[in-house]
């Protein structure tokens, strides 16, 4: 019941959070692509909790911790970073799409970026499913005993979460009616880039097998690409 309650402070204040950053910089409630983008995220965050309580409650417990002692020192400091630029991402489409109407979406294409947000939650779940170590903070879980993955979404590349933020960032913008918000979420896809490679680092050093799961699967995000 602790993790329960837990999942519920956390999603709540999360909602709270992601609703003044979009609503207050809006200056209006009356924000229906606002609305219809915290329902649909939220509504993953919750089922696919809830599917981790069911069926995965250790992968639950250990996301639920956004710090940990042996979290690696530059994570300590660029996982923060990344959370700080995510409210300021939503603030800035907020900014962009309502208040200011800097760039012009069409509805049409608003409509492509809320298929693009749904394929990034399925890409999520998946990704969800094959990794009991999906922690929030790169470490090497040996309470756990972490080992290598490499199917399912990891048979093609080896951060298909990153992959998934990546149609995440494309297509909230879109929905969200903020064309330079999609540039701003390139921004942050650098950044994040920049943190997996720095993950795969200390995955190749500290977990046996990685370095030849790497060998066999040649792109970080993007098949074909990079």
């Amino acid at each position: 019941m602790h993790i329960l309650k837990q999942m519920l402070v956390q999603a709540i204040g999360f909602f709270a959070l992601f609703a003044l950053a979009l609503f207050l910089p809006a200056g209006t409630l009356t924000w229906t692509a606002g609305w219809v983008f915290l329902a649909l995220f939220f509504g993953f965050f919750v089922a696919m909790n809830t599917w981790l309580f069911r069926h995965n409650p250790g992968l639950l417990e250990e996301r639920m911790k956004l710090s940990r002692p042996n979290q690696k020192g530059w994570d300590k400091l660029l996982f923060p970073l990344l959370l700080v630029f995510s409210i300021a991402w939503l603030v800035f489409m907020a900014l962009d799409a309502v208040r200011f109407h800097w760039s012009q979406v069409p509805e049409w294409l608003q409509g492509i970026g809320l298929m693009i947000l749904l394929c990034s939650f399925y890409l999520l779940f998946l990704t969800f499913r094959e990794n009991s170590y999906l922690s929030t903070v790169v470490r090497i879980q040996e309470e756990r005993g972490q080992k290598v993955i490499s199917t399912g979404p990891y048979h093609y590349v080896r951060h298909p979460m990153y992959a998934a933020i990546l149609l995440f960032a494309v297509g909230v913008s879109m929905l969200l009616g903020s064309l330079y918000g999609t540039l701003v979420g390139l921004v942050f896809m650098i950044v994040l880039a920049r943190r997996a490679v720095l993950e795969e680092r200390t995955l190749q050093q500290e977990l046996p097998g990685y370095a030849a799961y790497m060998g066999q699967v040649k792109y970080h995000l993007i098949p074909f690409v990079w």
